[in-house]
């Protein structure tokens, strides 16, 4: 359907859309698209430029794809070629603040699929007997960190796999740099590319109409507000002169309601033609200096997630202008107007040990966003330079957190400093604070630190990285992602960062003693060595190629109650013991069941640990006694193992105390009786000191029923 045939479909009587009011041409190649008519594309790629009504015209045409709204349109009286038959309502997964990762997540939800992976997900639709509709909007609002450039992702990851897909009906609202290499996927018969700035698809009276509603709804003191002739003059002069673009129109409307001098709709000087005219001409009508306008707009146009609080927006103002800008904000609440809106999910600010944050009168969040992306698109394109003011905004965040700690600063400080400063390329350098780890929203952090090159990032950012997909999957509170850290901070080395955790004030589960990266660990036990042993083992600490360190001075004994104290032998040195396979460095064979270590009884290997430092230990492994079953208890704490989790819990009361979660499979666990947890996954061995206080119990402990956890297949099974 051609732009003429607009007008045909008007002077035939048919109602216009009542959410969109035109795009005739364009809702008939989507209802044909959506009823499958032969020779209908099965992939059709919306887009346009920034305010060219994307999003509100895909928001109209899925009204009238879902059961429910279609309830609430006058079908009968719009154009048939426009309405798609009553069908069920196809899947629409929201990119926007989502990654790629999350989007295909919610697919999977949404057809209840078993995979993860876009090549999985596809497998399964692509089996399918009945083909799947899926509309994607807004890929341009994707991602979480605004400079990562989500968007790019969606379509690599997710839009060309599905698109690829001969079982998926697609369409998807895409940017314009990206909307050819998602149709180069495909071949020419499957796919079509709707530009709304294209002639073909133009709406004029459509245009107009949306300027004469907008206008109507303007004070009834101004005449082209009340008389409709004077509002239908005004609205083609501003409809022309928008050329096409909803969002230029819409700005200049609120503007002129608002200042309505020196609008002439016979001088096209006076009205917009794009969206930074809309920008410079309402200063100007204002009595304003346009680049005020755009300064003050900036900090919300380079605003990160659901939109800036407005306690920060002074700060970041005069950081951006590099001069103060408190009177310009004091005055300039009307020359910003137009142009502003509250962000939704403006809400209770919370910091991470609950006290909120804000200066409202309800203790709550005032967040505010720009109208439309486009016009922060259009403030950053006009900056000389945007990573200096990135910088300086960066800068103006970082003295906003009170003392320097992160439980107190503003949520969006938290959550959206790495954005910050990815596009001012000075992430690295920040990269190598554990409280901010530790505070951050996880899937910000995490999309702002991948948008680095590896190589540029120092090991602490790396550990987060790498444990990044356990904290976003938990989804866990800022005490257990502290946790989580620490202990990989351990295992990879970095023991400072771990103990900088503990000084932050987090009431972490644990303390995390050591970690050996050692694959294959089959099972672990604890227990301790018998004094002959204990006596003469710390004298030579046997790593796993089989060469042995001294021992550091003072570790002859660990100065505590340990298992060989449970067990009465104070000089005992309490150890941990892993099975392994046959031949790993520094191993011995297991002994049989007879004791021996005969070939025939042997069932692996074993590997002697510390249990409270660091260091293998070079003993037999015959000489460990495990703690006796009057230990065990009698121990305050005890565990529940699962494949990939784990919880300990107090004896006393069943509270839950820890929670362990592994990002690879538990192979083998097992606790002290004084609360040493020794954990062996996939990837190594890593002990863990319980901190809780034990509870007291309000009766007298008993062992009655079954036991807490099943026994493994290990040497001793799981102990509780």
């Amino acid at each position: 359907m051609s732009a003429s045939d607009e007008g045909i479909a008007g002077a035939s009587g048919y109602a216009p859309h009542p959410y969109i009011g035109g795009r005739t041409s364009v809702l008939r190649a989507l209802a044909a698209w959506r009823m499958r008519w032969p020779g209908a594309p099965r992939v059709i790629v919306l887009t346009g430029s920034p305010g060219s009504g994307r999003s509100r015209l895909l928001t109209g045409f899925l009204m009238l794809c879902d059961p429910r709204f279609r309830k609430q349109l006058p079908l009968d009286a719009m154009d048939p070629a426009t309405v798609p038959p009553d069908l069920p309502a196809p899947a629409v997964p929201s990119p926007e603040g989502r990654t790629a990762a999350q989007l295909l997540g919610l697919l999977a939800d949404h057809f209840e699929l078993g995979a993860a992976r876009s090549e999985d997900i596809c497998t399964e639709l692509a089996a399918r007997e009945e083909p799947v509709t899926i509309v994607v909007p807004d890929v341009d609002r994707a991602g979480p960190v605004r400079a990562a450039d989500e968007p790019a992702r969606v379509v690599r990851d997710v839009l060309k796999p599905l698109a690829a897909t001969t079982t998926v009906q697609l369409l998807a609202d895409v940017p314009r740099g990206l909307a050819a290499e998602l149709a180069a996927a495909l071949p020419s018969g499957q796919v079509r590319i709707i530009d709304l700035d294209d002639p073909e698809w133009a709406d004029p009276e459509g245009l107009v109409r949306h300027a004469e509603a907008a206008l109507t709804l303007g004070p009834p003191e101004l005449p082209f507000c009340t008389d409709p002739s004077a509002r239908r003059e005004l609205a083609e002069a501003l409809a022309e002169r928008a050329n096409g673009n909803r969002l230029t129109l819409q700005l200049a409307v609120q503007s002129l309601v608002m200042r309505p001098e020196g609008v002439d709709p016979a001088d096209p000087s006076t009205l917009p033609g794009s969206i930074g005219e809309a920008l410079d001409l309402h200063a100007r009508r204002l009595g304003a200096d346009p680049q005020t306008l755009r300064l003050l707009l900036a900090p919300l146009a380079f605003a990160e997630g659901a939109g800036l609080p407005v306690q920060l927006w002074g700060a970041l103002a005069d950081a951006v202008a590099e001069r103060d800008m408190s009177r310009d904000l004091a005055d300039g609440m009307p020359l910003a107007a137009p142009f502003l809106q509250p962000a939704e999910g403006s809400e209770r600010g919370r910091a991470t040990d609950g006290a909120t944050v804000g200066d409202t009168a309800d203790g709550g969040r005032t967040l505010l966003r720009l109208l439309h992306p486009g016009i922060a698109e259009e403030i950053r394109s006009g900056l000389p330079n945007v990573p200096g003011a990135q910088t300086r905004i960066a800068m103006a965040l970082l003295d906003a957190v009170p003392q320097q700690d992160w439980s107190r600063a503003d949520p969006y400080i938290r959550d959206h400093l790495a954005a910050h400063t990815l596009e001012a390329g000075l992430l690295p350098q920040l990269l190598t604070d554990p409280g901010l780890f530790a505070h951050a929203d996880p899937v910000a952090m995490r999309a702002a630190i991948e948008a680095v090159p590896l190589d540029r990032l120092g090991a602490p950012a790396r550990t987060y990285l790498r444990t990044a997909p356990l904290l976003t999957r938990s989804q866990a509170p800022a005490g257990l992602r502290a946790a989580f850290l620490e202990s990989a901070f351990v295992e990879d080395g970095l023991a400072p960062y771990a103990e900088a955790l503990h000084r932050l004030g987090f009431p972490l589960p644990w303390r995390t003693l050591w970690s050996v990266p050692l694959t294959g660990v089959r099972a672990v036990t604890t227990g301790a060595l018998t004094p002959a042993d204990a006596d003469g083992a710390p004298a030579a600490a046997a790593r796993p190629d089989g060469t042995t360190a001294a021992a550091a001075p003072g570790e002859e004994s660990d100065g505590g109650a340990g298992p060989g104290a449970a067990s009465g032998a104070p000089a005992s040195r309490p150890v941990a013991t892993f099975l392994v396979p046959e031949g790993t460095p520094g191993s011995r064979t297991a002994p049989g069941p007879d004791g021996d270590a005969s070939a025939g009884g042997a069932t692996g290997a074993l590997l002697v640990h510390d249990l409270l430092r660091p260091g293998y230990v070079d003993a037999d492994p015959a000489h460990v006694r495990p703690p006796s079953e009057e230990a065990r208890a009698a121990a305050p704490f005890a565990f529940t193992p699962g494949p990939d989790s784990l919880q300990v819990w107090a004896r006393a009361n069943r509270e839950v105390v820890a929670t362990l979660l592994s990002d690879t499979p538990i192979t083998g666990a097992d606790l002290s009786p004084d609360g040493v947890l020794v954990v062996a996954t996939e990837r190594g061995v890593t002990a863990r000191q319980i901190l809780a206080a034990p509870a007291t119990p309000t009766v007298p402990a008993q062992r009655t029923g079954a036991a807490d956890s099943a026994p493994s297949d290990g040497l001793e099974g799981h102990h509780s």
